[in-house]
């Protein structure tokens, strides 16, 4: 039971900082790419494509693949390895 709400948990918030990156990609107020990358990382954590995807696509500039790992390890700390 705890393990399928905090799940939810994670992906609703996932979802909330990707709307609110894609807001923010047009008002100028909001730092959307911020919020796109968080929500982007909390999804990944469940998402074993989207894992996929930003790990494909960041390996070609490896300070930037770097640090998504550490965020995706910092993020694994604070929720728990997904199961």
């Amino acid at each position: 039971m705890l393990k399928n709400t905090k799940r939810a948990a994670v992906l609703i918030v996932g979802f909330v900082f990707v709307i609110l990156g894609i807001l923010g990609l047009f008002l100028p107020f909001l730092q959307g790419i911020l919020f796109l990358v968080i929500g982007m990382l909390l999804l990944s954590a469940y998402s074993p494509a989207l894992r996929e995807w930003m790990q494909t696509h960041t390996r070609k500039y490896p300070k930037l693949h770097y640090w998504v790992l550490r965020a995706e390890a910092w993020i694994e700390r604070i929720i728990g390895k997904p199961e």
